[in-house]
């Protein structure tokens, strides 16, 4: 599962590849920007955490990772 965070006032987003779901992802946003003072805490699938002031959360995007093939296609 890949999660782009957009943070205010920052020109990159944080990307994030994590093993729980959508349904997961969006539970734990939402949670996190009820809080005045919350903070967005995801762990990403080789268990590094990435915490954002939900204050600055400026957007979350959940999709699916990208697969990427290897390969030569016949023609």
């Amino acid at each position: 599962m890949e999660v782009k965070i957009g943070v205010l006032h920052t020109p990159r987003e944080i990307v994030v590849e994590s093993s729980q779901t959508p349904d997961e992802v969006q539970a734990t946003v939402a949670a996190a920007l009820k809080s005045i003072d919350g903070q967005l805490i995801l762990i990403d699938e080789k268990g590094r955490r990435v915490i954002v002031p939900a204050n600055l959360v400026a957007y979350v995007e959940i999709a699916q990772a990208d697969v990427r093939r290897v390969g030569f296609a016949g023609g």
